[in-house]
């Protein structure tokens, strides 16, 4: 290969690549400096130039002008420099050109090494840029394979995100889902880490974030800003709690992500195979707030403790299991959702 096809080879694969053609051009500059020295035994400072159109490579060896030489392979007199220049000062660099007759060989060589780490590293810092814009975000994947964790009953399940896999690990699985070879999912990423072999991808099913942003997806109004999520409560693949907001009086903030039908919130659900959502209305007034965030259950009354944020919650007999929840599920994410530590009675127990 000839310098021209070099050249061209290498235009022609930073375009399919969207990679930038100066980084691959100064990086096959820095090489062949190298592959200079270590050819031709220099201790010069040597630059080499590649013309961009014509493939031709110059290697030129650069010196300091000075008054006084005391190292002629760095340095040239001002006299001599203003013979080739006028325009040339002391402290002045000037090239001149040192291309040996067979460079154009070593050249080729050198670059197909140089050039070809170049453009993984390239390729690798395109992928991290293309992702730590998603951090915090969601993508669609494709289950790849799932593989046991040695010595345990767990498994990593291997997630193909585009051009890059990851692993969605043990604790980032919604508990007791299913994942199967080919089943296309929405992760939520929560890190991007650049690393020497490209980026690491840090996904998760189990996230709040998950649940965040797919009703900003599924919920026009949320979308663009009529809706506020002030706070999500979950325990994944079982509940979660989300309380939203409107400073709009026309418009119902429960309503909006419950949908027509149901069907906005239905698709969530869906995407989180069967996990129950709890739409509360978030209130300044923190009384009314847990209140709400214990829905299903209906409340009688609710009485604050401001100092030691705690709450005094009665509600009717019949409604005490279902305020409480299973295991406690319920009264458990309503305070998590408020951050109040909520103490719940029935009627009866209160009056005693």
């Amino acid at each position: 290969m000839n310098t021209v096809e070099l050249i061209e080879a290498l235009k022609e694969i930073v375009k399919e690549k969207g990679i930038d053609e100066d980084f691959i051009f100064q990086a096959l500059e820095a090489a062949l400096v190298s592959a200079y020295k270590k050819n031709y035994g220099t201790s010069q400072n040597v630059k080499v130039a590649i013309n961009r159109t014509t493939g031709e490579i110059h290697v030129y060896a650069q010196k300091k002008v000075v008054e006084e030489i005391t190292n002629d392979l760095l340095e040239v007199s001002l006299e001599d420099a203003k013979k080739i220049n006028p325009i040339y000062e002391l402290e002045d660099i000037v090239d001149f050109e040192v291309t040996p007759k067979d460079f154009g060989r070593v050249a080729a060589q050198t670059a197909k090494q140089s050039v070809v780490q170049k453009i993984r590293e390239a390729e690798r810092e395109i992928l991290f840029k293309e992702f730590v814009e998603k951090e915090n975000d969601i993508i669609s994947g494709m289950v790849q394979k799932i593989e046991r964790i040695k010595d345990t009953s767990k498994y990593n399940v291997i997630v193909e995100l585009g051009k890059i896999e990851t692993i969605l690990p043990p604790p980032e699985q919604i508990p007791n889902e299913d994942y199967n070879q080919g089943d296309r999912l929405k992760f939520y990423i929560t890190e991007v880490k650049r690393t020497s072999k490209g980026p690491n991808i840090v996904i998760s099913r189990t996230h709040p974030g998950l649940v965040k942003r797919l009703f900003e997806l599924e919920v026009p109004e949320i979308f663009n800003g009529v809706v506020e999520i002030k706070s999500i409560a979950r325990e994944a693949g079982s509940r979660t709690k989300i309380a939203v907001y409107t400073r709009d009086e026309n418009v119902d903030p429960t309503g909006a992500c419950v949908g027509p039908k149901g069907v906005r919130v239905q698709n969530v659900v869906n995407e989180l195979k069967g996990e129950k959502i709890d739409i509360v209305k978030w209130s300044k007034d923190p009384a009314e707030y847990i209140a709400n965030a214990l829905s299903p259950a209906k409340v009688v009354s609710v009485e604050i403790n401001e100092e030691e944020r705690n709450a005094k919650v009665v509600v009717p007999d019949y409604q005490l299991s279902l305020a409480i929840g299973k295991e406690g599920q319920n009264a458990r994410l309503a305070a998590k959702l408020t951050g109040w530590k909520i103490d719940i009675k029935s009627e009866s127990q209160a009056k005693v």
